[in-house]
């Protein structure tokens, strides 16, 4: 195992209702190695598992089989008063915040202090200022926005200094603005603190944002682990590509040709493509040399260059335009350079 591992598992599965006919196997036999300090996202549409697994890194849920290895050491195996020391490492915020509404902001954040040596004040104080809530230590969660009450959770996670922590959907009930704002906190702490980030989502749009390494989950597995940039760029699974495309505006598009190709000048006959660029396809004049090659015309309906993990990825959707067998030598002309291209 590389020594930079931080969180291993290992064949880990989860069923519940085990001894029930009505069996929900939530997890199934997954293997996943994060390394120390990176933000790890584990994505997947409801009821793949995603929640279910990451409760099962600090045993919040016990696998049914398997092994949770934190910094070397299979957590499944120790006895439940040294499980419970080591869980203090490992912080958790979740989509509704889990406040304590009767508390303020800097009772909620006390609370996982009880019974510790610090210096309660002390922390307090640091941990208002590292997530910006020093103005609302006396304020109670009723009188806190959506960012804020995600913030004091963020804080609280943090009160006993984790070296991990787990994000369940932590934005989900957050709009767009504070989203941003939550996203660029946790990136920031991510940072400061070196703390290993494992983000569950179900939106693509927070792992594009967020993440170092992917993983996709759909009925309890893994289908797909990659680099960011990497799923972006040459996923496998037909899943993955839906995620990806509710990232960008390419499916709009996509659905407004098959609805209402005059619109967009695509004429019968025309052949209709999507091809994804990479960083080195992005560095070629891919368009116009196909056009001067073939004599055909190439028509580009739409396009979408952004930055992946600071390098560059793009889409266009083209109409390929002139004599049916030229076409269709150019289109085959570009698979075979490995180029990602799409038949619409």
């Amino acid at each position: 195992m590389d020594s930079n591992t931080h969180i291993r598992l290992v064949d880990v599965s989860k069923t519940f209702d085990a001894d029930t006919a009505k069996q929900v196997k939530a997890v199934r036999k997954v293997n996943l190695q994060i390394k120390r300090g990176e933000i790890y996202g584990i994505i997947g549409f409801s009821g793949a598992g995603k929640s279910t697994l990451v409760r099962l890194i600090n045993l919040l849920e016990r696998p049914s089989s398997g092994k949770v290895i934190i910094d070397g050491k299979d957590i499944t195996a120790i006895p439940e008063k040294e499980l419970l020391n080591r869980r203090k490492k490992i912080g958790m915020i979740f989509q509704h915040f889990n406040l304590f509404e009767s508390r303020t902001v800097e009772g909620n954040i006390a609370f996982p202090l009880k019974g510790q040596k610090h210096n309660t004040k002390q922390r307090i104080d640091e941990l208002l200022k590292l997530t910006g809530l020093e103005d609302k230590r006396h304020s109670y969660p009723s009188q806190l926005s959506g960012g804020q009450k995600q913030r004091v959770g963020i804080a609280r996670a943090l009160a006993n200094e984790p070296d991990i922590l787990l994000c369940d959907e932590a934005t989900s009930a957050l709009d767009p603005q504070t989203t941003a704002e939550v996203l660029e906190l946790l990136k920031r702490l991510n940072k400061q603190l070196g703390i290993t980030i494992v983000l569950i989502t179900h939106q693509m749009s927070v792992v594009k944002e967020m993440c170092d390494r992917v993983a996709v989950m759909d009925s309890g597995n893994i289908i797909e682990e990659d680099t960011l940039y990497n799923i972006f760029s040459s996923s496998k699974q037909d899943i993955t590509r839906r995620f990806i495309d509710t990232a960008s505006n390419v499916r709009p598009a996509i659905n407004l040709v098959k609805e209402n190709p005059a619109l967009l000048g695509v004429k019968e006959g025309d052949v209709v493509a999507r091809i994804d660029f990479n960083e080195n396809s992005t560095k070629e004049a891919i368009i116009s040399r196909i056009s001067r090659d073939y004599n055909i015309d190439v028509s580009i309906i739409f396009g979408n260059v952004e930055t992946i993990g600071g390098l560059p990825l793009g889409t266009l959707l083209v109409a390929f335009k002139g004599e049916k067998d030229a076409v269709q030598k150019a289109i085959k002309s570009l698979q075979e350079e490995n180029i990602q291209l799409e038949v619409l």
